[in-house]
């Protein structure tokens, strides 16, 4: 259940921060040769994972114990929403287009981040309880 605890507004900034380099980014007309191996596909997915785990950070108050699995579908939304403005914006820019596979990929990459923190998350807070430790 995510926490209603005030959360420090500077931990939006890296969130806030992030979005704007993929607005700028999404604002190129040309996008350089991406290397053989690398799809576009995965750039939009490392690229929200990134947000997303930005997002994740931010919900949770910047705690290990703020971590939950709603707060891990808060973010995930927040990032796929924030992918959505971007190829909306992106279909204005000449020489660019909007694709829903882009989205759905934005949305495995915040996903997939949010999943990894949560399992570490669950697994830092069954460790300490298993050996003692306060949680934070």
């Amino acid at each position: 259940m995510p926490t209603l605890a005030p959360r420090p507004r500077w931990l939006w900034l890296p969130v806030a921060a992030w979005a704007a380099a993929i607005f700028a980014a999404s604002s190129v007309s040309h996008v350089p040769e991406l290397p053989a191996h690398v799809t576009d596909k995965m750039v939009h997915a490392t690229i929200y994972g990134v947000l997303g785990a930005a997002c994740l950070r931010a919900l949770a108050g910047g705690r290990w114990s703020g971590v939950s699995f709603g707060v891990a579908a808060a973010s995930v939304l927040a990032a796929t929403a924030y992918g959505a403005t971007d190829e909306f914006h992106q279909w204005f820019v000449p020489g660019r287009t909007a694709d829903v596979l882009d989205l759905l990929a934005d949305f495995t990459g915040s996903a997939s981040a949010a999943a990894v923190i949560l399992a570490f998350s669950w697994l830092r807070r069954r460790f300490q309880k298993i050996h003692g430790r306060h949680s934070g």
